[in-house]
């Protein structure tokens, strides 16, 4: 289907060029500090669980692999959303599609991982799909704690936060499946959350992996909280029906492009 229509005129032209970058959806955080050395890390406070490469490669996560079409792919991924994440002065943004099954959460760990390989560049990844929480799963790790038990236990921060043994890598994964979920990321207590992770690394990339826009109203209620979002589109199964819709629902939030998952050309494009 042209790649779904050349992935629907590129996503309506990135959003009308990302909303006319909107000074409304602007940010503290500096490109300057996005841009500053990072020395290597210690993690005192974040549990380290370091995940096997063997389950990295069965995952199809990048890391545990060497240089490919793949690795290539997601380099140049992560550079057109650096490029335009610090020219916004942005340091949040969301990972979505317009339906389930397109390869959304896979496509964000691995973006976030493209981009903490930069060694200029920490990068912490949130399982906001409350519904279906699955970062953790990609790793091989049951969290003792997830993103339910800070809503509902008022459970500290750095007790959720892990590190999968990637430097500059930091996961707050979710545990358990959370009904009323829509009603929690509109919530004060979720906008608090995203404030002070804004607030409290501003030279950090925070990606949130959300639901899929036309599956829940999960990401459309929490996407005034973010900079701005990430489509994932896969080739051959998302219908341009559906993410023509999704891009309307997004109309007014920046969007930073699409990505064409599973393309039978092996290429990706934002």
């Amino acid at each position: 289907m042209n790649n779904i229509k050349t992935a629907l005129e590129r996503a309506k032209i990135e959003n009308k060029l990302n909303c006319d970058s909107s000074d409304k959806h602007k940010n503290p955080a500096s490109s300057a500090n996005m841009n500053s050395k990072i020395d290597a890390i210690q993690y005192t406070q974040t549990r380290v669980i370091k995940t096997s490469e063997s389950r990295l490669k069965e995952k199809r996560i990048i890391s545990g692999f060497g240089a490919s079409y793949i690795t290539d792919a997601y380099r140049m991924l992560r550079t057109k959303v650096l490029q335009k994440m610090n020219n916004n002065n942005w340091n949040a943004m969301a990972v979505t599609s317009a339906t389930s099954g397109s390869g959304k959460t896979l496509t964000a760990i691995n973006l976030a991982i493209s981009i903490a390989m930069e060694v200029n560049q920490t990068v912490l990844l949130v399982d906001f799909d409350f519904r279906k929480p699955t970062i953790h799963k990609y790793f091989g790790f049951t969290p003792d704690y997830g993103l339910s038990d800070y809503v509902e236990n008022e459970t500290p921060l750095n007790e959720l936060m892990i590190n999968p043994g990637i430097e500059r890598l930091v996961l707050l994964p979710g545990k358990e499946p959370v009904i009323n979920s829509s009603e929690v990321l509109s919530s004060p207590k979720m906008t608090e959350l995203v404030e002070e992770l804004k607030a409290r690394y501003p030279s950090r990339l925070i990606i949130f992996d959300l639901p899929s826009l036309l599956t829940t109203d999960d990401a459309l209620a929490f996407s005034p909280y973010v900079d701005a979002l990430l489509m994932v589109v896969e080739d051959g199964k998302t219908k341009a029906h559906d993410l023509e819709l999704a891009i309307e629902m997004l109309k007014g939030f920046p969007l930073l492009g699409t990505v064409m998952n599973k393309s039978e050309e092996n290429t990706r494009n934002i």
